[in-house]
């Protein structure tokens, strides 16, 4: 027998009032608003507003989901660093295609994009795994990403035994770097009274994006 809640979850309920998103006041360019959007919850001060979703599809056709930190974007894409021999790593060997979102709960929005993922440049990986503390590129080299293991204690010997060989400039392993993920379409949403919420959705067309209005 499932163990109760303190409260029926069908009950849970709240009123999304804090804010509303417009074709007027929302950028033409999505990389924009997003940029906006993201510069109001780090302002805002969230419990790490760089979180992310990355939605990503197997060779079974299966999608797996993990939460990683946006670590940059411009005008080429949104970036993110991770170990290539992981489950997201091999998934997006096989089908380079993802799906991102951002859940900013206290300013009641959410972001999605999907696109196609590629590589960052070794020269961008490498600069960025230069720029990390020691322990995380330790860390990097000590565990292997997504396999199973017999237990917490591989971990600790790995990193122990990397710490002796590597001193203090451990090198970015040759499993590990950057992904970039080009988007082809966004979703802003915004959260508004009685369910009839804001979402704006961009959709690449040439080098132009179409902005259109969704029914929540």
């Amino acid at each position: 027998m499932t163990a109760p809640v303190s409260r029926p979850l069908a009950d849970l309920r709240k009123s999304y009032e804090k804010a509303e998103l417009s074709e007027e006041a929302s950028a033409a360019d999505p990389m924009k608003q997003f940029a906006q959007w993201l510069d109001e919850a780090i302002a805002a001060e969230l419990p790490e507003p760089n979180a992310m979703t990355v939605a990503t599809v197997g060779s079974d056709l299966r999608p797996s989901t993990r939460v990683v930190l946006i670590k940059g974007f411009d005008e080429r894409g949104i970036v993110w660093y991770t170990n290539y021999d992981s489950r997201k790593g091999q998934e997006l060997a096989g089908n380079p295609f993802a799906a991102l979102q951002f859940h900013w709960v206290e300013l009641e929005r959410v972001v999605r994009i999907e696109g196609r993922v590629e590589k960052t440049s070794a020269a961008e990986s490498d600069a960025y795994f230069a720029s990390r503390p020691l322990d995380s590129r330790i860390g990097a080299w000590a565990s292997p990403q997504s396999q199973v293991i017999s237990g917490r204690g591989v971990l600790v010997a790995n990193a122990a035994r990397y710490s002796a060989q590597f001193m203090l400039n451990p090198p970015r392993p040759p499993h590990w770097g950057g992904f970039r993920l080009v988007p082809e379409r966004w979703e802003f949403w915004q959260g508004r009274k009685s369910r009839l919420h804001d979402r704006l959705r961009y959709a690449r067309e040439g080098d132009a994006w179409r902005r259109e209005r969704l029914a929540p």
